[in-house]
């Protein structure tokens, strides 16, 4: 039988079985941290940062701490906020982030997280990256300009046999994701929109697929990022 620990988030005491991701932890229990690389269920691979929270004082991810008896964790205050707001603005300048042009806009967690943070010019030099797009695949492309490197197509995204259709080429600034084309020409229509819809931006696009959902419809055009997970915001205003 699993061991239960009491440990605080944001001062409220929380009980959960020992081990267990914070992220999970947190968001099972109605409280919203920022994330763009996690996913429940995979190894987390701590890619973006965004999920930065203070435990017992010390500012740790959320997605690589496991919970423990007696620990103290704070989600949310003004060092963390703008800490999570600098990371978002460094992807930003990084990329090729026109969201009006995007096909993902309104669906986009970076867009999303960019609006909740109030965002509105990043404080940062634009590098204006140019970067191949990948379209030689009949069904679907890659639009490398967009690509935060969050990892999530390369660890959920598999071929039938279990091989990686997603992957990582060069190293450093030089870093981009690629696909291998043999396997993703094997991909069903079901598996690219998995794929996209797992894509935090715009980078995986399903061919012929772009702005279907129209404005006003889309996913963040009916409720903002992390509405649906902060249940103890709620309890706090009755």
């Amino acid at each position: 039988m699993s061991k239960k620990v009491k440990f605080t988030i944001d001062g409220n005491e929380i009980s959960a079985e020992e081990g267990k991701n914070l992220l999970d932890v947190a968001c099972e229990n109605g409280y919203y941290i920022p994330a763009l690389c996690h996913m429940k269920g995979h190894k987390p691979a701590g890619s973006c940062r965004l999920c930065n929270v203070k435990v017992n004082g010390r500012i740790m991810t959320a997605c690589t701490t496991l919970v423990s008896e007696g620990m103290e964790v704070i989600t949310e205050d003004e060092e963390l906020a703008e800490l999570r707001k600098t990371i978002l603005e460094a992807m930003f300048v990084d990329g090729n982030h026109f969201c009006p042009a995007c096909e993902k806009s309104g669906v986009c967690d970076l867009q999303a997280l960019a609006y909740k943070h109030k965002i509105m010019s990043p404080k940062f030099k634009y590098e204006f990256s140019n970067k191949k797009v990948e379209a030689e695949v009949p069904k679907i492309m890659l639009e490398k300009n967009r690509c935060i490197l969050c990892k999530k197509c390369i660890r959920a995204i598999k071929s039938k046999d279990g091989k990686n259709i997603f992957g990582f080429k060069a190293r450093g600034k030089k870093l981009e994701i690629t696909m291998d084309e043999e396997l993703a020409a094997q991909m069903t229509d079901e598996d690219i929109q998995r794929a996209m819809d797992i894509c935090p931006v715009g980078t995986i696009i399903k061919k012929e697929k772009g702005f279907k959902i129209p404005i006003g419809k889309r996913k963040y055009d009916k409720k903002p990022i992390g509405d649906n997970v902060e249940k103890h915001k709620e309890k706090e205003k009755d």
